[in-house]
């Protein structure tokens, strides 16, 4: 089925949000959608967005659920400021995303859901789809309710098993919309859900009626989104951050030949990774679902031990709890790595929305003098990257990492290409060899300072760890003052001689520009767009992004002292900044800080920039 409708847009990009109450399915819409969007070869980034409340009142602003999705004909690295359309299910949806939509925005509403007591509740004193509340948008009241129960009369389904299908009345609308062949999404569907047969059937009826429903409407344009060119040939899939991850892992399992443990405890936004390699014991993956976030790090202490590639999983909260045991990794100096998914807080805080305001609890957030490698992944697919080196840091150079990614990294999705698992960097942890005779506990590489890994039931290297502090080379017990200062030392040295083993931080922009911005973690993809356009516009402007920042690498200071003007981008209120006042102190820094469990917009980084650069 292929629109007939001759009057097609043409744009270079369009960004599509679906809102409605969680029980609306706007988080499979969305998906559907994005995935659909693949296939037609366009490029995308998403950004699902959805109430912390299990059960948050039903048609309420509280319980509102939404999926934002950014395609694309060249590189898409955000999930859009503003949406060109905006699909609302219920009055609450419309009233918590108008904010949400482009003026002239196309919106469109299930006008069925909009009676007395939804409008009500929504906190609207009039019916806005009848006063002056949408006068700026391009207003479409679809009878999506009705439409879907009427499509499925033939089924015999009660009322409400068919309204749980409207969303995929919408859909079909959405297709209409990019004049997509809807058989595509079809065939998504039936990939997703082949063990309900029954469900694909009804589901695809309601699809095709939504499309058919849209080529009857005027009002509704027809975009056309050319494939993207700058796509290398390969095998690609639509992924989340925490998916990624998880493949991220695996492969660093695979490449360097031990076996991978997670012991970790669920916990909002991090909880998919623990589901994802829960799949993959075909892989020999290994997954202890913890009953604390305390039990969860040490039993990955325990499997680093004997050889794994150790792994435990968490948010801020469960990074929290986690501190005690990442001093005794440091201290027993065995790889491990810690994932945080950030979120809003502090305590609970804002279980679903993101954050990067981890970032001095990942530094610092330990008692004693207890140094850890700290990198924050860039993006969903930077998540698979990022994974995989962490790995690699923590076996090569016998250290716990932490590896920072966050809730809209975790959830939101990109187009990735997959890798071979042998065209990645090799992985070689020190194993010590059976029977060496110069073999002791904390013997360390002359470079690396890395200890040997010596595995339990090893012929020969029968030896002891523990958390108290340990004579150098012996690894005996001692509370020696000249001892313990050496060993503080050495453990330090440790991690600041990685900085030897990861790349030089890249400068995007010309060495004498204006204004260098600075981001880190999650902000990548908006500060770059940002940054562009400026460029675009003839401005003197350069972008450095760090993804390594214990240790910073190697370059930093020469990188920062060729600018006169500085200015730190951060979803928090000015910890990265902080922590390059202490390490970098001779320069001067501005700072543009937001923490409001949203990310960053390409708009108010453009404005921001654009007042540094005219003020003198």
């Amino acid at each position: 089925m292929v629109s007939k409708n001759k009057n097609i847009v043409e744009r270079d990009d369009v960004v599509v949000k679906f809102v409605g109450d969680s029980g609306d399915g706007m988080q499979l819409t969305g998906t559907l959608f994005s995935d659909t969007a693949a296939l037609a070869g366009n490029d995308l980034a998403t950004y699902p967005d959805y109430p912390a409340e299990i059960r948050a009142p039903h048609n309420t602003v509280a319980g509102v659920s939404g999926y934002q999705v950014h395609i694309g004909h060249n590189k898409i690295h955000t999930s859009g400021d503003l949406c060109d359309v905006l699909v609302a299910m219920n009055p609450a949806s419309l009233k918590a995303n108008m904010k949400w939509a482009k003026t002239g925005a196309t919106v469109i509403v299930d006008v069925d859901s909009f009676d007395d007591e939804t409008i009500s509740k929504a906190g609207y004193s009039t019916n806005p789809l009848f006063d002056t509340t949408l006068s700026a948008f391009n207003v479409v009241k679809a009878p999506i309710t009705s439409m879907t129960k009427e499509a499925l009369i033939n089924l015999n389904l009660d009322a409400k098993t068919a309204e749980k299908s409207r969303n995929m009345f919408a859909l079909g609308i959405i297709c209409h919309l990019f004049n997509w062949n809807v058989a595509t999404t079809e065939e998504i569907l039936s990939q997703r859900f082949k063990s309900k047969p029954q469900s694909i059937a009804g589901n695809k009826i309601v699809i095709e009626a939504g499309y058919s429903y849209a080529d009857t409407i005027e009002a509704l344009p027809t975009y056309r989104v050319q494939p993207t060119k700058e796509i290398e040939k390969g095998r690609y899939r639509n992924i989340t951050g925490n998916i990624a991850t998880a493949w991220g892992f695996l492969a660093a399992s695979e490449r360097s030949g031990r076996p991978l443990f997670l012991g970790s405890y669920p916990i909002t936004p991090a909880t998919d990774i623990l589901q994802e390699l829960a799949k993959h014991k075909s892989l020999g993956a290994k997954v202890f679902q913890a009953e604390d976030e305390i039990a969860g790090i040490c039993s990955a202490i325990g499997a680093s031990y004997t050889g794994s590639l150790a792994l435990t999983t968490t948010s801020g909260p469960g990074f929290s709890l986690k501190s005690e045991a990442i001093g005794l990794a440091v201290m027993i100096e065995l790889p491990l790595v810690i994932v945080d998914v950030q979120r809003g807080g502090p305590s609970t805080g804002l279980p679903t929305k993101s954050e990067q305001s981890d970032l001095m609890q990942a530094l610092y957030g330990r008692n004693g003098e207890c140094p850890t490698v700290v990198m924050a992944s860039s993006s969903p697919v930077d998540c698979f990257y990022s994974a995989y080196e962490a790995s690699k840091i923590a076996m090569e150079h016998m250290t716990p990492v932490i590896l920072l990614t966050d809730g809209q990294q975790g959830n939101g999705s990109e187009l990735f290409r997959i890798p071979r698992v042998y065209d990645l960097p090799a992985i070689n942890p020190p194993i010590a060899e059976p029977n060496d005779p110069e073999y002791k506990p904390y013997k360390r590489d002359a470079e690396t300072l890395a200890r040997q890994w010596a595995l339990p039931g090893t012929d020969g290297l029968r030896h002891r760890v523990g958390g108290l502090e340990k004579e150098n080379i012996t690894g005996n017990i001692t509370t020696d003052p000249a001892n313990h200062q050496l060993m503080i030392s050495l453990r330090q040295g440790k991690v600041d001689r990685i900085a030897n083993y990861v790349p030089e931080q890249e400068v995007d922009g010309d060495n004498d520009a204006d204004l260098l911005v600075v981001s880190w973690g999650g902000t990548k993809g908006t500060v770059h767009t940002a940054v562009k356009e400026l460029q675009a516009e003839g401005k003197k402007i350069a972008h450095a992004h760090f993804k390594y920042i214990m240790p910073l690498p190697r370059n930093t200071s020469e990188v920062l002292s060729r600018y006169k003007k500085i200015v730190v981008c951060e979803l928090n209120m000015g910890q990265f900044v902080g922590y390059l006042r202490m390490t970098h102190p001779d320069f001067k820094y501005t700072q543009f800080n937001k923490v409001q469990g949203l990310p960053f917009m390409v708009s108010e980084l453009t404005d921001k920039f654009n007042q540094l650069l005219e003020e003198k």
